[in-house]
């Protein structure tokens, strides 16, 4: 299954992404912030998508997040390219029910097994380059 995202340049150091379905994305590294840069999009796209594993599992388990969110920090190299050498993603939530060690179950089990993203940040990526 193919995913695809068309970027364009909006000036400065600021891009608008439309996806397949028509939604849109603002990448933004000018001087003047109005979006999230490609590094920090990066760090929430881990977010969410482990967000949405986790809050499924807790469903299916019977114990629904009643609060939930994730703090996600990630250390960068000092050297080009600085990429992302360290990211601790933590979740906190509550609810009826719900104790620290269910949700670090669904948070393991959403890291290793379901989170793309997170699996995509631990393997080896082939990507091409193509110029038109």
């Amino acid at each position: 299954m193919k995913k695809t995202l068309n970027v364009t340049w909006l000036g400065e150091q600021r891009y608008l992404g439309v996806s397949e379905s028509g939604h849109q994305l603002l990448i933004d590294n000018s001087p003047t912030k109005v979006g999230v840069s490609p590094m920090e999009a990066l760090l929430g796209a881990l977010a969410t998508c482990t967000a949405y594993d986790v809050v499924e599992i807790m469903k299916k388990r019977r114990t629904p997040l009643a609060t939930y969110r994730i703090e996600v920090e990630g250390e960068r190299a000092d050297t080009d390219p600085k990429r992302y050498t360290h990211i601790t993603v933590r979740h906190i939530a509550s609810g009826e029910g719900v104790t620290g060690e269910a949700l670090g179950k669904a948070a393991h089990l959403s890291h290793e097994k379901y989170c793309s993203v997170a699996a995509t940040l631990n393997s080896e990526i082939i990507v091409e380059t193509r110029v038109e």
